[in-house]
């Protein structure tokens, strides 16, 4: 699969935690930060700048906790990423 695709379908996903974080639905956060590591495992670090890269390594640890902080951060994973396909 292309890695646009993968990684569009990533920020998506993302996108949905952060959204759950915002609203306090742990339940709904926990279940698409599930669907985003299973994206990230799709996805060809190799082809990726090495900014991608560390990223995708931050990714992999990303926990659902309770804090404003916790979801700002996802949200700006995900808004980076969809730049990254948006302008690369």
């Amino acid at each position: 699969m292309n890695n646009k695709i993968i990684l569009s379908a990533l920020a998506m996903d993302l996108k949905r935690v952060a959204l759950g974080l915002n609203r306090k639905s742990y339940s709904m956060a926990e279940k698409f930060l599930t669907e985003a590591l299973k994206r990230k495992s799709e996805v060809k670090k190799d082809e990726l700048l090495p900014y991608m890269q560390t990223m995708m390594d931050q990714i992999e640890k990303l926990k659902i906790q309770g804090d404003a902080q916790n979801a700002d951060d996802v949200l700006m994973y995900s808004t980076r990423i969809q730049n990254y396909v948006l302008y690369k």
